[in-house]
């Protein structure tokens, strides 16, 4: 049976979920600029890269000064190496964080696998535990995160099911509470770890999209098709609110983009392949999806996501407000395929649609 517990603002502020962004007015023109870092892998050295990223933003004892227990969220939609977050970033940042002496553990609600809840080109909801909590243990083992887990001695936990709490959702888009895995609200730092893609409903998915996978399926359904539906009603453009709505209650006190290789065009699955060989870090969400979308190449206009944020309070609102250590933009922009859009209300009749 799963309990639910109301947790306060008060308490969010005391536990620091509320993080370094300041959803609603925590970040003003007098604050320092928000720093993002980018960093270019060389020789295939990720765990080099990864490293020089943190430095660059100050070093992990500054990051996660008076943080003790942090969870790495990386992106692990299915279990295809092809469009997840590479597991040497997730190790590399373990290391790090084991190293300054941080409890570290990673979780992650996945969206499916064969044979549990798609069949085929068909993708079915479900609420059931019984078919997420296998689902998910498979996606970590085929993945070879069980592997680096044991190995690192850090615990791999399954956010779609168990002992689920409500949190509130300070100017919430769409919910004013959400329940999430309990394991959320005992951290003090949240590590968002996406691999740098395109997608077709929200247009990129980055350090702020990744957080869908903290709503648990046994609450939101697989493939969060019962999430899209409630946020339909609210017109959410792009699927811009629920993303925001879980920004505003969990906020991430550290983005990590994967760009070891990225994805363009029809992602977050079906788009191609890019080598990109890019790391880059940040303690503002905003500002670090800003820049991993700008050197993907897209305007800040183009992505939901942003204009929604920007518009609700968020900050900052230009790249010009950000201080970009590392490489130079330019030096490593791309144009990236588009992806073509299909918003939830024109794929809901198909994608999710019936329950397993």
């Amino acid at each position: 049976m799963k309990k639910h517990l109301t947790i306060t603002r008060r308490e969010f502020v005391v536990t620091g979920f509320v993080g370094t962004l300041g959803i609603a007015s925590g970040f003003t023109l007098k604050d320092p600029a928000p720093v993002v870092s980018v960093v270019k892998i060389k020789n295939d050295n990720i765990a080099y890269a990864v490293e020089e990223a943190i430095e660059l933003l100050g070093g992990i004892k500054k990051i996660a000064q008076g943080k003790n227990r942090i969870m790495l969220k990386p992106n692990l939609v299915m279990p295809d190496p092809r469009f997840t977050t590479n597991p040497e970033v997730i190790k590399a940042l373990a290391l790090l964080m084991k190293n300054a002496g941080k409890e570290v553990s990673i979780g992650e609600g996945s969206m499916g696998a064969e044979d549990f809840n798609v069949k085929g080109d068909t993708f079915y909801y479900t609420k059931d535990p019984e078919v997420l909590d296998p689902m998910q243990q498979y996606v970590f083992d085929q993945l070879g995160y069980t592997a680096m887990a044991e190995s690192l001695d850090i615990p791999l936990i399954n956010l779609h099911s168990g002992d689920l709490v409500e949190v509130q959702v300070p100017g919430g888009k769409v919910f004013d509470r959400i329940s999430v895995h309990r394991s959320l609200t005992d951290i003090d730092l949240l590590c968002s770890v996406p691999m740098m893609k395109t997608h077709v409903m929200a247009t990129v998915t980055l350090g702020m999209k990744n957080l869908i996978g903290l709503y648990p399926g046994s609450e939101y359904c697989s493939v969060r098709s019962c999430l899209h539906n409630t946020s339909l009603e609210k017109d959410s453009p792009g699927i811009a609110y629920e993303i925001l709505d879980m920004v505003r209650a969990c906020t991430p006190g550290l983005v990590v983009i994967d760009g070891s290789s990225a994805m363009e065009g029809n992602g977050p699955f079906n788009g191609e392949l890019v080598k990109t060989d890019l790391i880059i870090a940040g303690t503002n969400p905003l500002a670090t999806d800003m820049v991993a979308a700008h050197i993907m190449g897209f305007e800040k206009t183009e992505v939901p996501t942003f204009t929604t944020a920007i518009e609700s309070g968020m900050r900052p609102s230009t790249l010009d407000e950000i201080e970009i250590r590392g490489e130079k933009v330019g030096s490593v922009q791309m144009a990236f395929k588009k992806p073509f859009i299909m918003p939830w209300a024109n794929i809901r009749s198909f994608f999710g649609a019936v329950e397993i």
